[in-house]
């Protein structure tokens, strides 16, 4: 295993910088300010520290469209693309009065007209006008969406990765799943099984779920603890080199009367939700699919972007109006989720990633399901 830090190959960040650029361009932003760590990631290829939760607003990464010139908040220069040079490289700075000083000396910050950021605090608001004095401060993030939910080749490459690892681990905790085992142990077997695989960054905290059967949407056992008779989900999310990996199925442990018929009933709804991740479809069809299913909708997305981090779009039951705006499109990756209940009986749950293809979707998680005669679609 590498001990160097290096930054993400050359053609996986240049072909996210040309499309962050031709936004700027599209959204009319004269240079980019920003602080959320997959954004500086997306545009500067350079390995950023993950950390868990939010950070307030700082200026850690500005983007000049009339040159694509990068200026980078770091210390030092391992992991830095060559196109970084040092001297677009300021060190840390718990004063904000720093930080506005090299903002001042950006080329063109007296002039520019529009300065987009991607997040702000009140601080840098009252704050940031020094530094563009005849600049109006615009949202950058409608720019950024645009830019990241359509993927190049080479993220798909990424995420295959990622997903590679997450399967890998989910193989790992169904072959833990037994009676006695308890959520918080399959769940540290597949979290080192990822970490056998380089990826020390989990992407979700809970990877093992005992299904309820007495309520549609909880968890089953209180003490965590599988038994005979149970639907186990286990769900593995991986965060390699910046991408996130998703993959989730559901298992029964020993015989579970009734689950021939959950199963078929999940098989037939995720047929349904894949043939809807197409060219031009809307993202409620994801939503309509649950209906045409005869399925109630869960109480979690339906479907999200998957990329560095969460990515657009977002297809929720809770958000019925930009769910029907949105409108997939080729190269989008999105990790959907299918979702069916029955009382005495549990819940099957399942996560795959999507590939929104020129001519129909492509399903990036072969991971097998529980599967058996009696549960095949006719």
């Amino acid at each position: 295993m590498a001990l160097e830090i290096l930054p993400d190959a050359k053609s996986l960040r240049s072909g996210r910088r040309e499309r962050a650029l031709a936004q700027m361009e599209a959204h009319d932003i004269d240079i980019l300010v920003l602080g959320r760590q997959a954004n500086v990631r997306y545009v500067t290829g350079a390995p950023q520290l993950w950390v868990a939760g939010t950070r307030p607003f700082g200026p850690i990464c500005e983007v000049i469209r009339s040159t694509g010139e990068i200026h980078l908040n770091s210390t030092w220069d391992e992991g830095i693309p060559d196109e970084i040079s040092h001297d677009h490289l300021y060190g840390l700075a718990w004063n904000p009065m720093t930080l506005i000083d090299v903002l001042k000396a950006l080329p063109g910050a007296a002039t520019v007209r529009r300065v987009g950021t991607d997040s702000l605090t009140p601080t840098f608001a009252q704050l940031l006008p020094m530094a563009f004095p005849n600049a109006e401060l615009v949202d950058a993030e409608p720019a950024l969406r645009a830019a990241r939910r359509v993927k190049t080749d080479d993220e798909i490459a990424m995420l295959r990765g990622a997903l590679g690892v997450a399967e890998r681990a989910m193989e790992v905790g169904h072959a833990a799943l037994a009676p006695g085992s308890t959520e918080q142990s399959l769940t540290g077997v597949m979290m080192e099984a990822m970490a056998a695989g380089g990826v020390t960054t989990p992407a979700t905290q809970d990877g093992a779920w005992i299904t309820p059967k007495d309520h549609s949407w909880r968890r089953g056992a209180i003490d965590g603890r599988v038994r005979e008779g149970d639907l186990v989900a286990l769900t593995a999310g991986a965060l390699a080199d910046g991408y996130v990996g998703e993959v989730g199925r559901t298992w029964p442990v020993g015989d579970v009367p009734g689950s021939d018929a959950l199963f078929r009933r999940s098989a037939e709804l995720c047929e349904r939700l894949f043939a809807a991740c197409t060219p031009g479809a809307a993202g409620s069809d994801l939503l309509a699919a649950y209906e045409a299913a005869g399925e109630a909708l869960p109480a979690t997305p339906v479907a999200h972007g998957l990329g560095l981090g969460f990515d657009p779009p977002v297809i929720s039951a809770d958000l019925p109006v930009t769910s029907g705006e949105e409108r997939l499109e080729p190269g989008m990756v999105l990790a959907v989720t299918g979702y069916v209940w029955e009382p005495g009986v549990g819940a099957v749950f399942s996560r795959d990633a999507v590939l929104v293809g020129e001519t129909g979707p492509e399903v990036l998680t072969p991971s097998p399901t529980w599967a058996r005669s009696a549960v095949q679609i006719s």
